[in-house]
């Protein structure tokens, strides 16, 4: 996570809180926003009546809507494709929707800690699950822990098994129908793992490049090396200056042809950035976005199998 961020986030939400002191729990407004993709202002909700459920971002929401059907109301805090979800900064109405849950899902290490901090305000009872430390990356990676976990395919599925376990309880009656929806849910990320692994039969040992570590799960199952260096991609993703040396030995990875595609996070650019894209283009590598946040009018398995395919074809030229 960012510190620049961090401390912009603190300060928001400990704004957030001290207007929010008195504010009920209980209160019989929901705090759920209406649909839209201004997450700064709104965020986005899905499903139906039922078992109240808070996502940090839509990511994680969607899969729980999935998993929750019409049984579940869903609220995503996070939504905006065209925004960098660490820029994000809570409000009164992230509090009164998290205050109102029964089920949370954040995505944890470090990436989304306002939603902690408003529900340690808010004395909230709900079930809290947390995707870094459902995947265990936690206690292997230690301080160089990457928290984009939802591009770690068996992550999600551990996460979407915890979700069903957390509405089953908050809502016995439809348990069976949470159950049925898991497995048809996890059949499907089990062909996302496919679709990596046939990528991986064929492309192992290929080299990649990176502006941050968004998608490094997903570039591991596909075999693919990572040859950008260490101290680029911190430097952007830290929001500092990356040094003359460094830059100069990213772009070298494009000029002498080095690596066969540049996977890059879109919903964060800079100058640096930039000069690496330009490298890119100019050297004829082939360049693949990601996103953090789930782009409009998809879901999180066709957002994932497209992103698959994008890079498949980009290794193929």
């Amino acid at each position: 996570m960012k510190a620049s961020r961090l401390m912009a986030q603190a300060a928001v939400v400990a704004t957030a809180v001290l207007a929010l002191v008195g504010c009920s729990s209980g209160s019989s407004e929901s705090g759920a926003a209406t649909s839209g993709s201004d997450a700064s202002a709104s965020g986005a909700q899905s499903g139906g009546a039922g078992v109240s459920l808070v996502a940090s971002t839509n990511v994680w929401g969607d899969i729980a809507s999935q998993i929750g059907g019409d049984s579940v109301t869903v609220t995503s805090i996070i939504s905006d494709p065209d925004k960098d979800p660490h820029e994000y900064q809570a409000d009164s109405r992230t509090q009164l929707a998290l205050a109102d849950a029964a089920v949370v899902v954040e995505n944890g290490g470090g990436y989304d800690d306002f939603v902690d901090t408003m529900l340690s305000a808010a004395k909230s009872r709900a079930t809290v699950i947390n995707a870094v430390d459902v995947s265990g990356f936690a206690a292997t990676q230690g301080d160089e822990l990457n928290e984009h976990v939802w591009y770690d395919y068996p992550t999600v599925t551990k996460v979407a098994q915890s979700i069903e376990q957390a509405l089953s309880a908050a809502d016995p009656a439809n348990a069976s129908t949470f159950k049925t929806n898991l497995d048809t849910f996890t059949t499907k990320v089990a062909g996302l793992e496919k679709a990596a692994a046939d990528v991986k039969a064929t492309a192992a040992g290929k080299g990649a490049a990176i502006t941050e570590p968004v998608p490094l799960y997903l570039l591991d199952a596909m075999g693919l090396e990572n040859k950008t260096p260490e101290a680029f991609s911190e430097a952007i993703e830290q929001e500092t200056d990356v040094p003359a040396t460094v830059l100069d030995e990213t772009l070298k990875l494009f000029s002498d042809h080095q690596v066969d595609v540049l996977v890059y996070n879109e919903q964060t650019t800079g100058p640096q950035t930039e000069a690496v894209l330009k490298a890119a283009h100019d050297s004829g590598t082939p360049v693949v976005p990601v996103q953090e946040t789930l782009p409009a009018n998809t879901d999180y398995i066709s957002w994932q199998q497209k992103i698959i395919d994008e890079i498949s074809a980009a290794l193929s030229k």
